[in-house]
């Protein structure tokens, strides 16, 4: 069994029961955190970049709880810039994979800016209580969401919908097409007034044109994938 609890924006958790992992926590200055930076418990990071909104809070996570952090180097880089204590980290990149307690985890390719020199963005693909989670990170749509798709058989993708800095309505429909996936979960929407969307709208288009189910989960709320 495996919990999904969003916290907003793009911060959520992963919960096998034993091992929890934490993506992206941008929890202070998030107007949609559900949770405060110092109530967050976790035993990995994973980041996708190093944009403010995505980075958010992991450097004082992990000094705090001793989580991990995965990342690429130049992230980690900035983590143990800006944290406060020394901080345990893995370094990997695209294509990589890395065997974690909770099962393994691969960097993906994702179409976005990074927020650090010589940085790049990307995404997971997360293995983990059974399931196969993909979290594109922020990104474009991009053709290479096919062979994810074919590489890996999706239970969950988790997409950003907001338009303007990712995909939007119509691409992130698309995306759950090409990569074939028999869940989505919308996020990266309704923080500022810039990425407003009817995520109404998305589940409509999307279940009509995929095999997916859209799964609308509001900050705050946890399921069970």
């Amino acid at each position: 069994m495996v919990k999904f609890s969003y916290y907003g924006h793009a911060a959520f958790l992963l919960d096998d029961g034993t091992n929890r992992v934490l993506v992206d926590p941008f929890l202070t200055g998030n107007p949609t955190a559900s949770i405060a930076a110092n109530e967050a418990a976790c035993d990995f990071i994973l980041l996708t970049h190093a944009h403010g909104d995505h980075l958010g809070d992991a450097p004082s996570i992990a000094a705090r709880t001793g989580a991990a952090i995965v990342a690429i180097p130049e992230v980690i880089s900035v983590c143990e810039g800006q944290a406060c204590a020394e901080i345990k980290s893995h370094p990997m990149n695209i294509g990589g994979s890395l065997d974690l307690p909770f099962g393994k985890v691969r960097m993906t390719f994702a179409q976005h800016s990074a927020g650090v020199a010589g940085g790049i963005a990307c995404g997971f693909v997360i293995y983990i209580g059974g399931k196969v989670v993909y979290y594109s990170g922020d990104t474009a749509l991009f053709s290479d969401m096919q062979l994810i798709g074919r590489k890996d058989a999706i239970d969950y993708a988790v997409l950003p919908i907001g338009d303007n800095y990712t995909m939007g309505l119509e691409d992130a429909a698309m995306a759950a097409q090409w990569l074939n996936a028999s869940h989505v979960i919308p996020i990266h929407y309704d923080t500022w007034p810039i990425i407003a969307q009817e995520v109404n709208h998305y589940k409509e288009v999307t279940e009509a044109m995929t095999r997916a189910r859209v799964n609308i989960v509001a900050p705050g709320e946890t399921i069970e994938l």
